[in-house]
Formats: C-alpha cells, structure tokens, sequence
C-alpha cells in the first residue's frame, strides 16, 4: 500500500482526485467511502470529516458515461454486417442487455472521477462557498 500512497503524494492532484473517485473513495483522503448507495455521495468523508455532498456532479457523470459508451462502443458496432443484416428480435437483446450493464457499471465510477476532478480544482457548490 505504501506504493500507492507515494504515487499518490508525488502525482499532481487531479489524477489523485480521479484516481480516489474511480475508486469510490473520498478525493480528500482516498480511505473514506464516497457513496453510501448506487450514486448515493456520503455528506462527510468517514475517515476524514471532508464534506462530500457539496460538490456539484448533477448530469456531469451520465453526459460523460454516454459519451463514453456511445463512441467507444454503439459507433463501432454499426460497422458490424450482422447489426443491419440481424432480426431486430436478435440484435435488441444482444445489444441492449449489455450497454445497459455497462452503463450502469461506469456511471459509478465516471461521478466518482467527476467528484474527484471537482476535489481537485476545488469547486463547491455555489451555496457552499463562502461569500
């Protein structure tokens, strides 16, 4: 562990930020849990006491997991024959039934990454700031 941890310190802090989130651990400290549910933030680190609900994701997280599982995957499979050639009773299930787990597996980590790149150039929302 003391291996990550000297990364961690030497890296600048927005890869240590996404890096935490991806990991759905607290950009803070990297121990705490970020969630408590699905997409549920915690609103204090455990480990740390940083406040974890004041960080603006909103629809950040599910435009980039679109845009992710969009390019990366439902473009490319347009080149396939089969796609267009297929019955549409065959191509829904097999295509559907695994973009919609996908998505569901990123969308987690891809606010985690969102939460972490806030962290690190520390933007709050607005209420949260002090004026």
């Amino acid at each position: 562990m003391s291996g990550m941890s000297e990364f961690q310190s030497s890296a600048p802090p927005m890869l240590v930020g996404l890096t935490r989130g991806v990991r759905h651990r607290c950009p803070n400290c990297g121990e705490g849990r970020l969630y408590r549910a699905y997409l549920k933030v915690e609103p204090v680190c455990e480990a740390c006491g940083h406040e974890l609900g004041s960080y603006p994701a909103d629809d950040g997280p599910a435009y980039f997991t679109i845009l992710l599982v969009g390019h990366l995957i439902v473009a490319p499979l347009l080149f396939f024959r089969w796609i267009w050639e297929a019955s549409p009773w065959i191509v829904a299930p097999l295509t559907l039934i695994p973009l919609a787990a996908l998505t569901l597996l990123l969308l987690p980590r891809v606010k985690g990454a969102v939460i972490g790149a806030l962290w690190a150039i520390r933007l709050r929302k607005a209420e949260d700031t002090p004026a």
